[in-house]
């Protein structure tokens, strides 16, 4: 790279929260917006800005900045209801619900580092396991009360006076103690808005927005878009077609902007990065400058668009024909960030980073002047992996970015206004999660819940047009609960794709907030609303392959699309078990091509192999007949193969190559598959702890996927 043409990194940092507000009762739910506000918003903003080379674009969702008004106005949750209780009257009921409630973080890097937390959460993991009340003292549950809040600190506030004193002390809270931290509380949220104003009108930030209530835009214009990606998906009944309300969300988002910063942002980032032919003309006519989305959609676009994406990288900026700019987010980079580096040494994950946007810039000598590298991910929800909640991490990202030669930090709408422009015929309807809208759409829950929502819509616009008359005031709160319930954030919890123990939670909210459009036009709740839409037990999904892979067996993530279309395992204890404090996985891969079956096992940390010593994993694979594979591991790394049947390699990850021809005579048929680990022929884990794996292996030339 050249000094004269350093490469332009843009990086943007997308903080959103739903809309927590019970319908029915005004307090917030989820105390969400409020704890990431201890951790996450202001110290973002601030250690971005300490180093005078470094500029950063926020992304912003109006329904956050929403419930931190609210929070600065002495608003409240039930969490925080629960931490005001005073622990000498507190009976044993709840006890319960404050130990529910108090423990809803990463136990490794938010529990386990504070010791009297820590034993507070081993108890009531044990009295979980036992199914007996907890037990605890006055001073036990106030300080469960407190260290649930204080957890939530984030390290960059530790050394104010009353936070420092509170980590301290450690134990043995008084009254006093809590509601001065909640008071602090209070004082900090408020701080938030206010410094991201500031330091955007020194040119420091761009502030950027998504539509109001976070809704996947292309399938408000029409749920049909969903066929783009994937033709023979299971739409809803009803088809849901209304562009203006996909353009009234931008809408109310570019007013919001102008009231609370003084001026209408200049970009967005679309709710999931999604978009479509119709939502980009529609940022385009509302006066959005530019967009972004996930370098996938861009692959598709050129295809779509008869362009070569040879000579069409994702480092360059696009116009449509609309007028509006584009730009596609380093998929590789951004994800390493977002759910690989927590595992890492700070330094080393950030010498990954700069070594990484070097190659880049290697491969771009020639177009380096022209070239932007967007870097966009979760600003909130990644550092709880972190030690130290990212700071060490991001402070040294920072530091080296600044006093680095051959990078220069632009905010997006500086890229868009320094580089020449790419011209992008059309676009491909996606969004950055595998190129298209299966989280959202398809499922038989998402569908049920579209078509909710279709029916109450149609209902309220019905009702407006036969009763002219009738309260303005209640009809706008009926089509405020109406782009509620558009938001993306309901369905990413129905289906199979993520399921958790406050998935009810979420279907709660959505059906209330349907419920309450009947409510303000004072006519009867359907019946159907008063039901859960979820109908399955939480227990760990299982996403199936969708896509032939062949992977390197050499134990190493060789790039990011190795294992790109496998299945996946999230290996998370359910609901009916102790959670796991300890677990040695993280998560299972699964994958075939024409001649092999591969499992590719990720652990929690890497350290944990060394430490428990001479391991033997166990791969029990049903075809129908048991067969099965043990693989002894005296030390890391490690490789083997057997002759015919499997070859292995552990280093990173492990992952494993199983011969067809081994598992059936034919080479293909019904699979069902569990991982064991044993520890000198102990069981010290088994996942999934219930049900196998189950998928089906083609015969050769007949897979029938999603998408190929």
């Amino acid at each position: 790279m050249s000094v004269n043409h350093p490469i332009k990194l843009a990086l943007l940092w997308h903080m959103h929260q739903p809309v927590y507000f019970d319908p029915h009762g005004g307090v917030s739910l989820a105390p969400w917006v409020r704890l990431h506000a201890l951790k996450d918003y202001l110290d973002m903003l601030l250690m971005a800005t300490k180093h005078e080379n470094v500029k950063v674009t926020f992304n912003l969702v109006p329904s956050l900045i929403e419930q931190l008004e609210y929070y600065s106005n002495g608003g409240s949750d039930r969490h925080l209801e629960l931490t005001k209780m005073n622990a000498a009257e507190a009976d044993l009921r709840f006890h319960q619900e404050i130990c529910d409630n108090s423990f809803k973080c990463n136990p490794e890097t938010m529990i386990k580092p504070y010791p009297r937390y820590y034993r507070l959460f081993l108890r009531w993991q044990n009295s979980r396991k036992e199914n007996e009340p907890v037990g605890l003292t006055e001073n036990e549950l106030r300080d469960i009360q407190v260290w649930s809040n204080l957890t939530w600190v984030d390290p960059m506030f530790r050394f104010e006076k009353q936070i420092k004193s509170l980590f301290e002390k450690g134990e043995d809270f008084t009254e006093q103690d809590k509601f001065e931290l909640l008071d602090w509380q209070v004082k900090h949220i408020r701080k938030i808005i206010p410094a991201y104003k500031e330091l955007a009108l020194e040119g420091r930030i761009e502030i950027a927005l998504s539509p109001y209530f976070h809704p996947i835009l292309p399938l408000l214009c029409d749920s049909e878009s969903a066929k783009e990606a994937v033709p023979d998906i299971r739409l809803p009944q009803q088809r849901f077609q209304h562009p203006e309300d996909a353009k009234k969300q931008i809408e109310m988002a570019l007013t919001m902007s102008e009231n609370i910063f003084g001026k209408k942002v200049q970009g967005m980032w679309p709710s999931e990065g999604s978009i479509s032919e119709e939502t980009v003309r529609l940022f385009a006519e509302t006066g959005v400058k530019w967009i972004a989305s996930d370098e996938e959609v861009l692959y598709r676009s050129l295809h779509k668009s008869g362009m070569d994406p040879g000579t069409n990288p994702p480092y360059a900026v696009y116009e449509h024909s609309s007028g509006a700019k584009l730009f596609f987010r380093d998929h590789l980079l951004s994800d390493k960030i977002s759910f690989v580096y927590s595992n890492w040494d700070p330094d080393r994950a950030v010498t990954d980073f700069l070594s990484h946007i070097q190659k880049i810039g290697e491969r771009l000598t020639n177009e380096l002047e022209d070239a932007v590298l967007p870097v966009i991910l979760d600003g909130e929800n990644a550092w709880e992996f972190y030690r130290n909640d990212g700071y060490i991490f991001l402070t040294e990202l920072y530091s080296r970015i600044s006093n680095s030669p051959d990078i220069k930090t632009v905010t997006i709408s500086e890229a868009a206004n320094q580089v020449r422009i790419k011209s992008l015929k059309s676009i491909f309807a996606g969004s950055w999660i595998n190129h298209n809208f299966r989280i959202w759409i398809g499922h038989d829950e998402d569908n049920t819940a579209w078509d909710y929502l279709s029916s109450a819509r149609e209902f309220l616009v019905t009702f407006e047009k036969n009763n002219p008359g009738y309260d303005a005031t209640r009809i706008a709160l009926a089509w405020r609960h109406i782009y509620i319930a558009e938001g993306s954030d309901w369905c990413w919890w129905y289906g199979d794709e993520h399921r958790g123990p406050d998935n009810h939670l979420f279907d709660l909210l959505f059906r209330s907030n349907l419920m309450k459009v009947y409510e303000e036009l004072d006519s009867e709740i359907p019946e159907q609303l008063r039901l859960p839409i979820i109908t399955q037990k939480y227990k760990p999904a299982i996403l199936l392959p969708d896509a032939l892979v062949t992977p390197i067996i050499d134990g190493k993530i060789s790039h990011f699309y190795e294992w790109f279309g496998a299945g996946k395992f999230q290996c998370v204890a359910s609901e009916t078990t102790m959670h796991r404090v300890y677990r040695l996985l993280s998560s299972i891969h699964f994958a075939f091509d024409h001649d092999s079956f591969y499992v590719r096992l990720d652990f929690t940390n890497h350290k944990v192999l060394e430490s428990v010593g001479r391991l033997q994993i166990g791969l029990g694979i049903h075809v129908p007949e048991e067969k099965r594979i043990d693989l002894i591991i005296p030390k890391v790394p490690f490789n083997s193969t057997k002759q015919g049947i499997y070859s292995c390699a552990l280093s990173e990850v492990l992952e494993i190559a199983v011969a067809r021809k081994f598992l059936w005579t034919g080479g293909f048929g019904p699979l069902a598959f569990k991982v064991e680990i044993y520890d000198q022929k102990q069981l010290i884990e088994m996942w999934p702890e219930e049900e196998p794996i189950v998928c089906e292996l083609p015969e050769k030339n007949k897979e029938l996927f999603w998408h190929q």
